[in-house]
């Protein structure tokens, strides 16, 4: 892969907030950041939310206060043209993501359109990336297709501090996961640390701006993306390096980023920064800051990973490529929503709910 390589030493913002600075918080770091100097005025601004489950789930999802400190600063600083961008799923309903996760309010308050990247007026078109894949060109030999509201924008990504049962740790080069490739996604599975460095280059060259604020005010630790322990850590991150920001995320979590294999591909393929030492963390001292977080497995990850890296691998095709493909979306969706979420989660929210957080989330409006 051609590198772009990053013209400057890529910088990090941390600060350890509160319910009642929040706002400021993410204005602050995301000036400390280079969100002005980053992104261009002359381009419209995708905001890329992250809906990782429709249901509200500390730790899973963009959190209503993340949003509209982003949007409140884009403000301030000038940008106008901006739309909210949902990403649909087989798993996940957009528009009731944007509802339980109180999405829709913030939007509304800041005069912010949203757009569903499946809906029927967006096309999804056959894009040729002038940077050399890694894996997608052999994943789609038919064509990388991305929806055609995307090229041309700015985007800024959402994502939470948490952990992946696939990806060890998820955050801004995950977000575009759900934003950049169509509902047969999950063929990338297999080969997901270096689908997500392809995708960074892709977005490398066409956005003219990248920039990532992301939530660690209550994180997500174990068998991420839905099904986790949330904890309360009170931080907030910001950062124009994709790369950089995830791998500041994965240190504060307990993780050696460099042994994450997209951050690390990523490093070595130059979209970004994925060692500590060589990035500039401004703000918040967190050279002692671990989590200690680990990722767990559950019945439904146990099965994906089986098909997807362990043992029945060589007969995933039959399982993914065909119409049985229905049966493990079925099956993902009863066992998440219709099991885990009503008799695992309550106990799981509960300190979190009755955290200063979890209040902050209740007095937003749905």
């Amino acid at each position: 892969m051609e590198g772009r390589g990053v013209s400057k030493r890529s910088r990090v913002a941390v600060v350890k907030s509160t319910p009642a600075t929040v706002l400021d918080d993410i204005g602050g770091i995301m000036r400390q950041a280079g969100v002005g100097e980053t992104l261009s005025h002359r381009h419209p601004t995708v905001i890329k939310d992250n809906i990782s489950w429709h249901l509200y789930f500390p730790g899973a999802n963009t959190t209503p206060w993340q949003l509209e400190g982003t949007l409140r600063t884009l403000r301030e600083e000038g940008f106008n043209d901006i739309t909210g961008v949902h990403n649909r799923t087989v798993v996940t309903d957009a528009s009731l993501g944007d509802r339980n996760n109180k999405f829709r309010r913030v939007y509304e308050k800041y005069n912010v359109p949203t757009r569903d990247n499946f809906a029927e007026d967006v096309n999804w078109n056959v894009y040729e990336p002038k940077t050399r894949m890694l894996v997608l060109d052999r994943i789609f030999p038919d064509g990388i297709r991305i929806p055609d509201i995307l090229p041309g924008t700015n985007i800024v990504h959402l994502p939470t501090v948490k952990t992946h049962v696939y990806t060890t740790t998820t955050g801004a080069m995950k977000n575009a996961f759900g934003g950049l490739l169509k509902h047969n996604r999950h063929y990338c599975h297999t080969d997901i640390h270096a689908t997500l460095v392809d995708l960074l280059a892709i977005q490398k060259e066409i956005h003219p701006g990248i920039f990532a604020v992301m939530d660690g005010t209550i994180c997500g630790n174990g068998a991420g993306p839905r099904a986790m322990r949330p904890e309360v850590k009170g931080y907030m991150l910001a950062s124009a390096d994709s790369v950089a920001i995830d791998a500041v995320a994965a240190k504060m979590m307990g993780f050696d980023p460099m042994t994450i294999d997209y951050i690390r591909l990523a490093h070595e393929n130059g979209l970004g920064t994925g060692r500590v030492e060589e990035i500039e963390i401004v703000g918040e001292d967190i050279s002692r800051v671990n989590f200690g977080f680990h990722v767990e497995y559950h019945f439904a990850s146990k099965v994906g990973r089986a098909l997807w890296f362990g043992p029945l691998r060589h007969i995933q095709a039959l399982f993914f490529r065909t119409p049985l493909v229905w049966a493990f979306i079925l099956g993902s969706a009863v066992y998440h929503d219709y099991f885990w979420y009503p008799f695992v989660a309550p106990r799981r929210m509960e300190a979190a709910k009755r955290s200063e957080w979890g209040q902050l989330f209740a007095a937003y409006p749905m």
